[in-house]
């Protein structure tokens, strides 16, 4: 399968580094260049205000294509708030800008480290997806031959739980309490 990656970051890179170890071909997209065409599967590993930004942008380009965004929406001036309603979440937000696309939550309950590793500890590296059942089984398929397991977390309006842990996860971190490296493991 082909991927599009918005970003080539921490983020992006670790992320496109899974793709690549399950046999797809991963192309990275910039702000220095722009998409004339986008892969079935696209992952925005942007940060939260460049949504906007791409949503806008690439409106047409993204219509059919799964979009997934890594985003959590925490006030980085305060680390205190997500900057959406709380009946709502990023993904949400996205899905009603690109209506003719399908949006998952992925990725924003890990950190780049241990997407590179495969591991949080002695656990398996999980991935927590949600949304429409058709763009998770497309998403979920595409990473079958990494080293991440991928859990389904439910429909598009799990995602505020999804942000809500990713936030928890990284006041922990960036407070010291927990490390770059480690963070929540699922466990079955």
């Amino acid at each position: 399968m082909k991927v599009t990656i918005f970003g080539k970051g921490n983020m992006g890179q670790a992320i496109g580094a899974n793709f690549e170890k399950a046999g797809n071909d991963v192309n990275y997209l910039t702000s220095e260049g722009t998409a004339t065409s986008l892969s079935e599967l696209v992952i925005l590993a942007v940060p939260y205000p460049a949504l906007d930004t791409i949503a806008q942008q690439y409106k047409q380009e993204l219509k059919g294509k799964v979009v997934v965004d890594i985003t959590n929406p925490l006030n980085f001036e305060t680390w205190n708030e997500l900057v959406v309603p709380a009946d709502s979440s990023a993904a949400e937000e996205l899905q009603n800008k690109l209506p003719d696309s399908i949006v998952l939550k992925a990725f924003n309950t890990n950190f780049a480290a241990t997407l590179q590793s495969g591991t949080i500890g002695e656990n398996t590296t999980t991935v927590l997806v949600a949304g429409n059942d058709e763009g998770k089984e497309l998403f979920i398929e595409a990473l079958n031959d990494s080293d991440l397991n991928v859990l389904d977390a439910g429909q598009l309006n799990r995602a505020r739980e999804l942000e809500a842990t990713g936030f928890l996860q990284m006041t922990l971190a960036a407070s010291e309490q927990i490390g770059w490296t480690g963070g929540f493991s699922v466990t079955k």
